[in-house]
């Protein structure tokens, strides 16, 4: 029935019928669904063109915030070396050799010519006039030199552990901070562990050299084992005993200790993490300096050395 009324339509079908109707609406029909097919398409690149802009967006952003980054980072360093080097033109430092008041510090029971305790105390210390750094930054508590490193700086101490983080010598605010006592030492009377701080920069600068007592060169200058510290009461001569990085932990930080044993056990836990063996014999009335600074993100550098000697200044 279907077929014969197609079939009767088809027959009744003029030319006229086809071009007047038949082939305009297979036309109207197919522009149609082009048109439906333009709207996908677009609609489809429209989307990818949104998320590359946003990719776009962003990697736009991270450059500008890293370039932004970087030029006060470059004007950090630059103040910085600026101020390193004001400091090093008004502050005299000179090596004084052993006198009536030079004190060795519980030496070894035995001297033994293979112990290098025995050479380290016939170093020189250093004795630094503190008058014009005064007159600078009232905070300055003593000046810190370590052998193999660019450190050579003086130190500052305030009431807490994070005011020089992000301020200079001159208390001006600088992402590259300055070299600090912890907050809670006494430079005078020195605790069982004198702890300084300082950011350790890519430049070089604070100390970003620390990095150095992992190499080996450094390890096999016996020169390099030593750190002289000047205070205006004081100067001291200190023999490195450890050296380490490690994932960031407070367990180093203990300044006082309740008896000798705690201590001891504080020392030999110190000993055991160093990346060499310094050959350093330790008593419970020992006192040991500590240098922190950043490793990176997660983890920290880490030096400890003990009072070999020490000079009262007049």
């Amino acid at each position: 029935m279907n077929k014969m009324r197609k079939d009767d339509f088809l027959d009744r079908l003029t030319p006229d019928d086809i071009e007047n109707i038949i082939l305009p609406t297979l036309k109207a029909d197919k522009e149609a669904k082009n048109a439906e097919l333009a709207k996908i398409v677009e609609r489809k690149f429209s989307l990818k063109k949104g998320i590359v802009l946003c990719f776009l967006l962003l990697f736009l952003s991270a450059f500008v915030y890293s370039g932004v980054k970087l030029i006060f980072w470059k004007i950090d360093s630059d103040n910085t070396y600026e101020q390193i080097e004001i400091i090093n033109k008004n502050v005299e430092i000179v090596e004084v050799e052993d006198n009536e008041a030079t004190q060795i510090i519980n030496p070894p029971e035995e001297e033994n010519s293979a112990n290098p305790y025995w050479d380290y105390i016939k170093m020189n210390l250093i004795n630094v006039d503190f008058a014009n750094l005064l007159k600078i930054n009232s905070d300055t508590k003593g000046w810190l030199q370590v052998n193999g490193t660019n450190i050579n700086y003086p130190f500052v101490q305030t009431t807490d552990n994070d005011y020089y983080l992000k301020r200079d010598f001159n208390k001006k605010k600088n992402s590259a901070g300055w070299v600090y006592l912890d907050y809670r030492n006494n430079i005078n009377s020195l605790d069982q562990n004198t702890i300084i701080y300082a950011h350790g920069r890519l430049n070089g600068t604070m100390f970003g050299s620390l990095k150095n007592i992992f190499d080996s060169d450094w390890f096999e200058d016996a020169n390099n084992h030593v750190i002289k510290l000047s205070t205006e009461n004081e100067n001291t001569l200190w023999q490195v005993f450890s050296v380490y990085h490690i994932p960031t932990t407070s367990d180093y930080l203990k300044i006082n200790f309740a008896n000798g044993n705690e201590f001891l056990n504080f020392v030999n836990m110190l000993e055991a993490r160093s990346q060499y063996d310094f050959n350093v014999e330790f008593n419970e009335n020992d006192k040991i300096l500590t240098l922190s600074t950043c490793y990176n993100d997660e983890e920290r550098v880490v030096l400890h050395a003990k009072l070999i000697k020490k000079e009262l200044r007049n």
